[in-house]
């Protein structure tokens, strides 16, 4: 790579950012429509999953965890069960909820969506915001004031709820410049200049058109000439401007030269959370010591790979590696991974089959060896697709098939069997699973378990009775169905048929 990206990761897991903002407990209702309600002209809900998440600062938060940064949050709940939702969520994710304030005064902030499919019939959300009383006030600053010596970069995420009073605001950056540490702000609001000494904001193009006075931001001089008038007006150190399908601009400081960068997603399927994951990765490239050209490369392309995947979601440090890599090729657009399946970890493939699960889609599921792939195992596998919507292939990894098939097995590694799978036009995803020592469970059940596909697939002469993963499948609500084998094909048969 033209950097050590590698290694800069490797020092955000040694980082640590402090965190201050509006915490708030999203709640998905998840379900069908199938009829009107005759109380009214509404439609009728029948939920079927319900799913909660840390929201605004809290998604800051996760993106941060997830990037390996340690993170110290401070911001205010109710003394209610959704403020305990989100501390529990907060330790879960291996934070501390030792900065969550509580406010007897005011709910904690609730945002509920109810989704039939991809779409999002409404949103009910609970909130109540008033201003911080002088002892809340003090709180948020001796809160402050403890965490910030131990950090080595500041967020202020803003969503305009409350907890980032002007005061607060001025305190923060006041004692960061003191301490040298870093600040980044998300926005909110038309005047920056309560934001005055921050070494960095992060608007959108409507954002920064807004703080400008409805200051043009198309082309790139129009955001050279509405950041200069930013910087001029606020007393703000630098802008990183978000330009959805153009990229991004990074201005430092007045003197310096405009950094622009073309935007890194290839597809686009959701922005929602894309603004709090650039922030994310911002400061935390900063924490460990990149430069703000860094900081603004990391995010762009952490920032296209967020909105290529469904609902608010995170980015992982081996995708970052693994996207620069892919971005630095000569001819990005025919990047070999454009045309294979993904081939993920457990989480990261459990919140891609919800994704594919709340859009509608029915998501089957099978498994094997598919050590030599054949002609047998090719319609196997499209009669399987045919079931479904989605076909997520279980693939017995190493260790496993040894166990299975003895030691002379695999013939081709886990990663080159995984890649060929993916390459069928009928695989959408690629897991791997089972037994790491003789004795264990060699079985698909704990995999399936966790990724609670609708269907559960197996090919042979079986009875579904007989299957530990069929039962596992309808103790969660899923289905689970034999499928025929295609006789006189096998890998066992075609490695005789070489020796001979």
């Amino acid at each position: 790579m033209k950097k050590n990206f590698p290694n800069l990761l490797k020092k955000m897991e040694k980082s640590c950012v402090l965190l201050v903002g509006d915490v708030i407990l999203d709640t998905f209702v998840y379900g069908q429509v199938s009829r009107i309600s005759p109380e009214g002209p509404v439609p009728v809900l029948a939920a079927n999953r319900e799913h909660q998440m840390l929201g605004g600062a809290g998604n800051v938060f996760a993106n941060l965890r997830d990037l390996g940064v340690t993170t110290n949050v401070i911001g205010l709940i109710g003394a209610d069960d959704a403020g305990k939702q989100i501390q529990n969520k907060m330790v879960e994710a291996d934070g501390s909820k030792d900065g969550l304030i509580e406010d007897q005064d005011r709910p904690t902030i609730q945002k509920t969506r109810y989704q039939a499919r991809s779409q999002q019939l409404l949103r009910v959300d609970y909130e109540k915001n008033i201003p911080l009383t002088k002892g809340l006030e003090g709180k948020l600053k001796d809160a402050i004031k403890e965490a910030l010596p131990k950090a080595n970069c500041v967020v202020l995420s803003d969503y305009g709820k409350g907890v980032l009073s002007d005061e607060i605001i001025s305190f923060t950056i006041g004692l960061a410049k003191k301490n040298k540490v870093p600040v980044i702000v998300d926005p909110k609001g038309k005047d920056y200049r309560k934001y005055k000494g921050a070494s960095l904001v992060t608007p959108n193009r409507n954002e920064l058109s807004e703080a400008t006075d409805g200051m043009a931001t198309k082309t790139n001089d129009d955001v050279y000439d509405a950041v200069q008038h930013l910087i001029k007006t606020s007393g703000i150190d630098g802008v990183l401007a978000t330009r959805s399908e153009d990229g991004m601009t990074l201005i430092e400081n007045k003197k310096a030269d405009p950094y622009h960068l073309a935007t890194k997603a290839l597809e686009v399927y959701d922005v929602s959370g894309a603004g709090d994951t650039v922030v994310a990765t911002v400061a935390a490239t900063l924490a460990a010591q990149g430069s703000m050209q860094d900081a603004a490369y990391l995010a762009n392309i952490a920032g296209g790979l967020v909105v290529a995947k469904i609902g608010t979601a995170t980015v992982q440090p081996r995708e970052l590696l693994q996207a620069i890599e892919e971005f630095e090729q000569e001819d990005t657009s025919q990047s070999r991974n454009n045309f294979l399946a993904h081939i993920l970890e457990w989480s990261d493939a459990q919140k891609k089959i919800q994704s594919w699960q709340d859009d509608g889609f029915k998501v089957g599921f099978t498994n094997g060896c598919f050590d030599i792939l054949h002609y047998g195992h090719v319609n196997y596998l499209n009669q399987a697709r045919g079931e479904c919507d989605r076909l997520v292939v279980g693939l017995n990894h190493d260790q496993s098939v040894k166990i299975l098939k003895g030691e002379e097995r695999p013939i081709n590694d886990q990663m080159a069997r995984a890649t060929v799978l993916g390459a069928l036009g009928c695989v959408d995803m690629v897991v791997f699973f089972g037994a790491e020592k003789a004795g264990e469970d060699n079985t698909p059940c704990e995999v399936v378990g966790y990724l609670k596909p609708d269907l559960l697939m197996k090919g042979g002469d079986y009875k579904v009775d007989d299957l530990p993963e069929a039962q596992v499948a309808f103790s969660y609500g899923g289905d689970a169905k034999i499928m025929p084998l295609y006789e006189g094909y096998s890998t066992t048969g075609t490695i005789e048929k070489m020796r001979k």
